[in-house]
């Protein structure tokens, strides 16, 4: 059955190893378009490795990534995100002493290839997208705030506008809810989810916190010793005796 135009991510056969390490031995994904899915697996099971080679920060030593209709394996990771493979880290990578409203508008320039120069106005570039992304994200408020001083919910809300700057098709999320209060990871989850429901955003994440797992993907696949052991719906994987036994146990 041709597969073509139903997936926005497709891997076969993915291995990478670091000196004699193996970190990932042959994994293969699928993402939908339009699904919003968690990879999980215990400190050590490969899901950063696995986030880095998609989007072009470590070298494939063996398989395929294909991004809608195209092989990116081994793609520099600029030609990766400008092709719509964004991604938000779990350390922030925000530019402190610059406002919310510049810190958005400097990644809306960088994604068109734009500078600031003495014969564009900085004020007139990107303003709008600029707008629209801090709207979307709930930070219009904050926009003449430094980056510096938001709240941690906030924090991360700027990281994922940053990413979305790009108007990526993709987006990986590296713990979106790493050092937040219950109030913020609410928060921060509610906007992913949106995002996903509003522009179709596919949306694929790495978390350890298990109500946030259970309670946002649609799809899950347990990530362990560099080999997908588990995949399916959430209940599905929750149920999954091999599941439990290297990852889930009594948390579930």
């Amino acid at each position: 059955m041709d597969d073509t135009g139903k997936f926005v991510l497709q891997i076969e056969g993915l291995k990478k190893s670091f000196g004699k390490y193996k970190v990932l031995t042959d994994v293969s994904y699928s993402l939908p378009k339009g699904e919003i899915a968690a990879i999980i697996g215990p400190n050590g099971a490969g899901k950063t490795t696995f986030f880095n080679l998609i989007t072009g920060y470590h070298h494939v030593d063996g398989g395929t990534v294909h991004f809608l209709d195209r092989n990116i394996t081994n793609w520099p990771r600029h030609r990766i995100a400008r092709a719509g493979v964004s991604r938000a880290f779990q350390v922030s990578n925000i530019y402190p002493r610059l406002t919310t409203y510049e810190n958005v508008r400097q990644a809306i320039l960088a994604q068109k290839k734009r500078t600031l120069n003495i014969f564009t106005p900085a004020h007139r570039l990107a303003r709008k997208n600029t707008l629209d992304l801090l709207e979307l994200t709930g930070l219009l408020s904050h926009g003449d705030t430094l980056a510096g001083i938001l709240s941690q919910g906030d924090k991360k809300k700027l990281e994922l506008a940053l990413a979305l700057a790009g108007k990526p098709e993709l987006l990986l999320l590296d713990e979106p809810t790493a050092g937040m209060s219950s109030e913020e990871t609410h928060e921060t989850m509610e906007l992913v989810k949106r995002l996903n429901r509003e522009i179709g955003l596919s949306i694929l994440f790495t978390e350890h916190d298990i109500s946030v797992i259970f309670g946002y993907a649609r799809k899950l696949s347990v990530l362990y010793q560099g080999m997908v052991i588990a995949e399916g719906t959430p209940e599905g994987v929750r149920k999954n005796e091999e599941a439990q036994r290297c990852y889930l146990g009594e948390e579930v």
